[in-house]
């Protein structure tokens, strides 16, 4: 009997350190890393660039859910929401914070944290932001890349006023609470008095301000609308693709995902591409690279869409020299 029962115990022995083995070793084992991801932006829109963002970490060879872990926050087009966002980023000791859909994310990220290494993308220049010293030499713990989107709202006015040269009007559609309002208005203003353009400009950083600024400006009979840059109107760009085809006024806007939705021209940087740049600078520094010794990438793929089925139900023409010139056509 007391042999039987020595062996239950030398079982018992055996079998319990068995299963502790597993254990033991996964606590050895390196955690993985989380990134954590704040953008102004909302997660039903930005498919298209999260896959972008994903692509550059594979290609640094982090693959979410085999060795890497994303903490998505999204403030929904609120800038407001960003600082607690970020905060809670920090609070998790993410090993990086990637920010995306403007500087005003970034920003945030950097108030909160002076430690956790910042990938950033932004429409203007950072230096100038102060979310770094220099593009070369970044210092501190941020770097990431530079689209200045919001400096080609001329460009943009200059394509409608080629596409419709004698437009007595051109409406100006901005978000007043947009970080980048001060700089989007100056180059409008600018602009359309190079050109002798008349503008319009309304307000709107809300569902029911968009749906009266539509209204307003097709009271005032404009010819077209320069939609400017802005993270909560991208979020937005059913409803104002929707607006411009019920008020039948063409459009043109800084990302090609309005085109692609039915919006009837677009330039600016390719945002894939960029989102891209901003992957791989995290997966860089999952790696070990310093933010401050990554220079700021400036993103130098430009796109121009033309929607030809949405001219078609405007009954506009396109200019065959404005054709001509377009990256993208959709037929």
């Amino acid at each position: 009997m007391a042999s039987y029962i020595g062996r239950r115990k030398f079982l018992a022995t055996l079998l319990g350190g068995a299963a502790a083995w597993p254990l033991a070793a996964r606590a050895q084992q390196p955690a993985v890393p989380v990134v954590g991801f704040l953008s102004v932006r909302s997660p039903g829109e930005s498919a298209s660039v999260e896959a972008a963002f994903r692509q550059g970490l594979r290609e640094q060879g982090y693959v979410e859910g085999q060795n890497l872990h994303i903490a998505f926050r999204w403030a929904e087009g609120h800038y407001d929401r960003l600082p607690a966002l970020a905060a809670n980023l920090a609070e998790i000791r993410v090993a990086v914070i990637v920010t995306a859909g403007g500087q005003a994310s970034g920003l945030a990220a950097k108030a909160v944290t002076s430690t956790v290494p910042i990938v950033f993308i932004t429409g203007e220049d950072p230096v100038k932001l102060g979310l770094i010293a220099g593009l070369n030499r970044p210092g501190g713990n941020a770097t990431g890349v530079s689209m200045f989107l919001s400096e080609m709202e001329a460009k943009r006015l200059a394509l409608l006023r080629e596409l419709i040269p004698g437009a007595p009007l051109i409406g100006v559609l901005v978000n007043p609470r947009s970080p980048s309002i001060d700089t989007q208005l100056n180059d409008v203003h600018s602009a359309a008095q190079a050109l002798g353009q008349p503008i319009h400009i309304v307000n709107a950083s809300n569902e029911r301000e968009i749906d009266a600024a539509f209204a307003a400006l097709a009271q005032r009979k404009v010819a077209a609308v320069l939609v400017c840059a802005n993270a909560y109107l991208t979020s937005r760009r059913d409803q104002i693709v929707a607006l411009a085809a019920q008020y039948s006024i063409p459009t043109i806007h800084d990302q090609s995902e309005f085109a692609a939705a039915g919006g009837l021209m677009s330039y600016g940087t390719d945002l894939a591409d960029a989102y891209r740049l901003m992957g791989a600078y995290a997966g860089q520094i999952l790696k070990g690279e310093k933010p401050a010794n990554l220079p700021v990438q400036q993103s130098t793929k430009f796109e121009f869409v033309i929607n030809l089925k949405t001219a078609k139900a405007l009954r506009l023409e396109i200019p065959p020299a404005l054709s001509a010139r377009a990256n993208k056509v959709i037929e």
